[in-house]
């Protein structure tokens, strides 16, 4: 059994390696293209955006989740032992705010 190989093997290897060739240079012309490194950056920046985004839309939905749960049951109704005391609180200190601010006025 011989390994030689005719010419017209070689020749058509030869045309065959150029062909890979001249595909493989096409791929990396591509990729070095400015416009396709700027378009790459861009998309990583998009996703990265994307991806921080998400994370704290989830964050945001947690505190708010918490924030609900801790005055208002699961049946969806106002839990006054905790409501009332922080409207009450909050009404004092839009009328400290306002007594504070009608001084300042007047003065």
């Amino acid at each position: 059994m011989s390994d030689a190989r005719t010419p017209a093997q070689i020749e058509a290897d030869i045309v065959r390696r150029r062909a890979q060739l001249a595909v493989t240079l096409d791929e990396i012309g591509v990729r070095l293209h400015p416009k396709t490194i700027i378009g790459d950056a861009k998309a990583k920046v998009a996703s990265t955006v994307d991806e921080t985004a998400g994370r704290a839309f989830v964050a945001v939905n947690r505190v708010v989740t918490d924030v609900r749960s801790r005055f208002v049951d699961e049946q969806g109704a106002p839990r006054l032992e905790r409501v009332v005391p922080v409207a009450l609180l909050a009404v004092g200190v839009i009328g400290l705010i306002a007594v504070s601010s009608s001084r300042r006025h007047r003065h």
